[in-house]
């Protein structure tokens, strides 16, 4: 999250009556309903782990072992093993 100077969004009487109830301090204002992003989605880290996750499944598929693709994605064998699992559902 990056933060935003107060006056290049709010009019000054906003900022005015803000000051009245938070003066120098933090403020968040969280999105509307209906606005909110879910995890991974700005940055699009969501949509690259899933294509990981879909290519462990597969290579596992072909013959791959849980402690090669453990090695080879740097993950623990427990979290290959839960990638598999999830994959086994979501192909169901």
């Amino acid at each position: 999250m990056r933060y935003v100077k107060e006056q290049d969004v709010l009019p000054e009487d906003i900022l005015k009556l803000i000051q009245e109830y938070v003066d120098g301090e933090y403020l968040y204002v969280p999105r509307k309903k209906g606005n909110q992003k879910s995890w991974g989605e700005k940055s699009g880290i969501k949509r690259t782990l899933q294509v990981r996750n879909q290519e462990i499944y597969q290579r596992y598929l072909n013959g791959i072992t849980i402690p090669i693709l453990a090695e080879e994605y740097y993950l623990s064998e427990k979290s290959i093993r839960r990638i598999i699992s999830e994959q086994k559902r979501q192909c169901s």
